[in-house]
């Protein structure tokens, strides 16, 4: 599911006209355009590759409580032809939650589980959601993922989130990356919680206080220098419980992308799921209805 949050509001970045500057010079829409760039890259690399294969590492903070975990992921072919499967897992002491993502090409299958509640299972119909993107004149309707879940959903539902408005060079484990930076423009804050019109409409916007515990304020994308593969997810808010005083964002979410391979042997069988009848809902009507095209 994908929703249009339009275009940035007139206070971001992207639209001012006298540009703040940088130390060397560049002025913030140019900053914000070169962010842009090598987000849009990392995704489009990720999406074209034959395959690829990696682990993942989390970790969530949630007013007290902490939860960690790990996940994989698994993509192969392209267009049409593409499959995913991704599955996490995220456990504290008292809670657990398990999240499996499964694109065979003809449905999408999505089975959750959390604490000690019974499963849910659920599916999409592919092809109608390809329809769908057809009928809304997206750039390329085979392209699906970023439409029905796995690692592109979730990169692609950061970009439409987060407009992104500078990259720095940095290094994660070694690796030299970019290190970019985002934020969600006020305007789109207002519309999904009516409690912040008022803030919104300030001329420095929502504070990172003012949003709910576990929403996050910024992300920050670390994007490989050589491989243009992200490697780092952080969400960054203030955490504990309403309200809260005023303080420097820190981390609430960490996700890291380790063991990345690109263009490796990936066995078939991994997309074949099948779970049993009993409990499955299909969800393609609803999902479709909700549908809307990605920024550019």
């Amino acid at each position: 599911m994908a929703t249009a949050i339009g275009a940035p509001p007139s206070a971001s970045v992207y639209n001012r006209t006298t540009p703040a500057r940088s130390a060397d010079g560049a002025d913030a829409s140019e900053l914000a355009a070169q962010a842009e760039r090598i987000v849009a890259s990392s995704l489009a690399t990720l999406a074209r590759a034959e395959s690829v294969s990696l682990r993942m590492r989390q970790r969530v903070r949630i007013g007290d409580r902490v939860l960690v975990g790990t996940g994989r992921y698994l993509q192969a072919g392209r267009g049409e032809e593409q499959r995913f499967r991704l599955e996490t897992t995220l456990t504290c002491d008292t809670e657990s939650f398990e999240l499996t993502e499964v694109s065979d090409g003809l449905f999408c299958w999505i089975h959750r589980r959390i604490g000690q509640d019974g499963p849910e299972f659920q599916r999409i119909d592919v092809q109608r959601v390809r329809a769908r993107l057809e009928e809304l004149k997206v750039a390329d309707p085979s392209e699906t993922a970023p439409y029905l879940g796995g690692l592109q959903r979730t990169l692609w539902w950061i970009r439409q989130w987060f407009w992104f408005d500078e990259a720095v060079t940095g290094e994660i484990e070694g690796r030299p990356v970019w290190l970019v930076t985002g934020k969600t423009p006020p305007a789109a804050l207002g519309n999904v919680m009516p409690s912040l019109v008022e803030s919104a409409a300030r001329p420095e916007g929502v504070r990172p206080e003012e949003l709910p515990d576990g929403w996050p304020w910024m992300v920050r994308l670390y994007v490989g220098k050589a491989d243009l593969l992200p490697h780092r997810i952080e969400f960054l808010g203030i955490p504990g419980t309403r309200p809260v005083e005023p303080a420097e964002v820190e981390p609430i979410a960490v996700i890291d992308l380790v063991e990345i391979e690109l263009n490796g042997p990936v066995d078939a069988a991994t997309f074949f799921y099948q779970p049993a009848a009993e409990g499955l809902i299909d969800i393609t009507a609803n999902h479709v209805n909700l549908l809307a095209p990605l920024r550019p």
